[in-house]
């Protein structure tokens, strides 16, 4: 008898009976594969997996909601302050975390690492690749010292065999590298499609859940930076987390984008070591260490990322168009923000810049997407244009409006702290964001509060 097919959507899972050229779901182009259907066995397979998972709850009727006590449970430690920062504190037992990341960023040797740690100080730990052997994960483990750690290592795809090990290890942390490898026998198409991806993530979150045990996925990315996989993959696990950074930096960036369990946009930065990822407590001097003080074109930016506030240099360089088209070229920050800025300095500030190329860079390797930056950004070009050095004593921080007025920004005090025990003496900021707390707070940095951009640039660069 002939099987059945289907055809199913690699983007959103939507299913077809025959080929679409564009999905009617999401508008994605060619992405419709031809998937064998699954069969009696595998819906079973499933729907007992389903029903082990509900069953493993601590009822199976509805509780008022103040019959319920609050449960609480200690996080587990990687050893790794960086790295629990962004988790939230720590590691919730129970807990499916998702890692993303481009190759060659360093998921697997940060894994690696936090497995190591967690393998000494809290039990086994199963570490299951299906892009590399055993040997390999050695070698590299040799390189990052991880000794004699109670750290199991496997080297399969299969998702059944996988669930198998952990059933008779029972770690206290699974790490699986990475989901797109791992296949199910219940389906019939290959690694890696949606099909695959969805079941093993539900799979392996009815076993992070029954079992209480925590587990981390790694993820592929695609070109445009997304997560490969169907979207639904981020909304089954409690984390997600993005591992960030310039293969010519040395240092590397974990940021939260998702967190049950604690603050989401919350970030961790690493520096990437011949003896692996080493965490770096205090990013604003490292983000500054090679900043030249007397270089027109050149801003200090307060910024907050989750938590932690961090120095940030914006470097922008104007000059004459030798062609026919100025040229906006950005690195860092959101381009179609610096056609807005540009714009404003144009309007508000007097500023013709429509047949300059301008170029604005974001120092180290970072990416900025937080409206906070756009003082620093004005500062930097109008810094370039006047050929007038910034002080390198003052920083900024402020987001500029279509009418030129600088409006007050969140988090103002944790920017005014970090910018204080930096060393600097002047702060540029919005009006609304002064205080008397604030400027009690900074006694070692003259906080001088700006409402349009006029006033900003007039303190920055005159």
């Amino acid at each position: 008898m002939k099987s059945k097919t289907v055809f199913v959507c690699q983007e959103c899972g939507s299913q077809s009976p025959k080929w679409l050229g564009r999905c009617a779901d999401c508008g994605a182009w060619n992405s419709f594969v031809e998937e064998r259907a699954p069969g009696a066995e595998g819906q079973g397979g499933a729907a007992g997996a389903a029903h082990r998972y509900a069953t493993a709850g601590t009822s199976g009727v509805a509780r008022l909601y103040a019959d319920i006590e609050l449960e609480s449970h200690a996080r587990l430690s990687t050893s790794i302050d960086e790295f629990d920062r962004v988790l939230g504190g720590g590691v919730v037992p129970g807990s499916l975390v998702l890692l993303g990341g481009e190759p060659g960023i360093g998921k697997s040797t940060l894994l690696l690492q936090a497995a190591a740690n967690m393998a000494r100080t809290v039990g086994p730990v199963l570490y299951s690749s299906g892009e590399e052997s055993e040997h390999q994960i050695k070698s590299r483990g040799e390189r990052l010292a991880v000794g004699d750690a109670p750290l199991y290592l496997l080297a399969e795809t299969c998702l059944e065999r996988i669930l198998e090990e952990i059933a008779r290890i029972k770690p206290a942390l699974v790490i699986v590298d990475s989901v797109q490898t791992v296949f199910s026998l219940k389906f019939q198409s290959a690694p890696g499609s949606i099909s695959q991806v969805r079941e093993a993530a539900t799979q392996l979150l009815f076993t992070a859940k029954g079992q209480n045990v925590p587990i981390f996925l790694v993820g592929h990315v695609t070109k445009d930076g997304s997560l490969a996989g169907p979207k639904a993959l981020e909304h089954v696990v409690d984390t997600v987390l993005y591992f960030e950074g310039e293969r010519h930096h040395s240092h590397r960036v974990v940021r939260a984008v998702k967190n049950r369990f604690g603050a989401i946009s919350e970030l961790g930065v690493f520096e990437m070591t011949s003896s692996g990822l080493r965490p770096v407590p205090n990013p604003s001097k490292m983000f500054l260490a090679e900043r030249a003080t007397n270089a027109p074109g050149s801003a200090v930016f307060c910024a907050v990322e989750g938590s932690r506030p961090m120095l940030i240099e914006v470097q922008a360089l104007v000059s004459s168009s030798n062609y026919g088209t100025a040229r906006r070229m950005v690195s860092g920050i959101d381009q179609q923000r610096l056609s807005l800025l540009l714009a404003v300095l144009d309007k508000r500030a007097g500023f013709n810049l429509a047949g300059d190329d301008v170029f604005v860079n974001v120092a180290g390797g970072m990416s900025v997407d937080e409206p906070a930056s756009d003082l620093a950004v004005l500062g930097a070009i109008a810094s370039s244009v006047r050929n007038r050095v910034i002080p390198a004593t003052t920083a900024m921080f402020g987001e500029v409006g279509l009418a030129g007025e600088v409006r007050g920004i969140p988090q103002a005090n944790l920017r005014v702290r970090e910018a204080a025990q930096m060393g600097f003496s002047r702060l540029v900021m919005p009006e609304a964001n002064i205080d008397p707390a604030d400027r009690k707070a900074a006694t070692t940095c003259e906080l001088i509060g700006v409402r349009t951009v006029g006033e900003a640039l007039e303190a920055l660069i005159t």
